[in-house]
């Protein structure tokens, strides 16, 4: 193809190509509040999918008047944690209360976040020096229906120590 045809190709090209609306971005995007909205939905009980012969559980409440979701993973079990999520002002934020004995700080990326598929990074945290001590460092959670995956990144000496998954469904209670 001679260098004439591709000048007048590539301004086609570009026209034909579908415009993406402002407001196809914005549905495309996630705020905290919304996705607070979204975890509020999750109230309830959801039972892990079995691996290795193990089964687990979850649970989501929301408390304090609406404000505030608790999480309970692994309820009345020796590795039982829990999740506080909340907002601070239009910022939704996640505190994990770990069986390890740390709380690590996490808050949504709203640029890495869309609907149904929330991120948070590591913000900090108490009783962890996260040069050294393994804690969790980031999570994802996607929401489909009556399905969570849950994914947390683990982290250790200053660096990825890889992931855990728990794929669950809900109980409908």
């Amino acid at each position: 193809m001679n260098r004439n045809a591709l000048v007048w190709l590539l301004p086609l090209a570009l026209l034909a190509a579908p415009a993406l609306r402002a407001d196809e971005v914005a549905a495309s995007k996630v705020d905290g509040r919304a996705a607070f909205e979204a975890i509020k939905k999750l109230a309830g009980s959801w039972k892990e999918t079995p691996r290795d012969g193990m089964d687990g559980e979850t649970r989501f409440r929301v408390t304090a008047a609406g404000h505030t979701v608790e999480e309970v993973m692994f309820p009345g079990t020796d590795h039982e944690m829990v999740n506080m999520y909340h907002l601070i002002g239009e910022e939704l934020v996640l505190t994990h209360y770990c069986a390890g004995g740390n709380q690590p700080e996490m808050k949504l990326d709203t640029a890495a976040s869309k609907p149904g598929d929330l991120v948070f990074v590591f913000t900090g945290g108490a009783n962890i020096d996260p040069a050294k001590d393994g804690h969790i460092h980031g999570a994802r959670l996607v929401i489909e229906g009556g399905r969570l995956r849950e994914e947390w990144s683990s982290w250790n000496e200053g660096k990825d120590a890889g992931k855990m998954v728990f794929d669950m469904a809900s109980s409908g209670s």
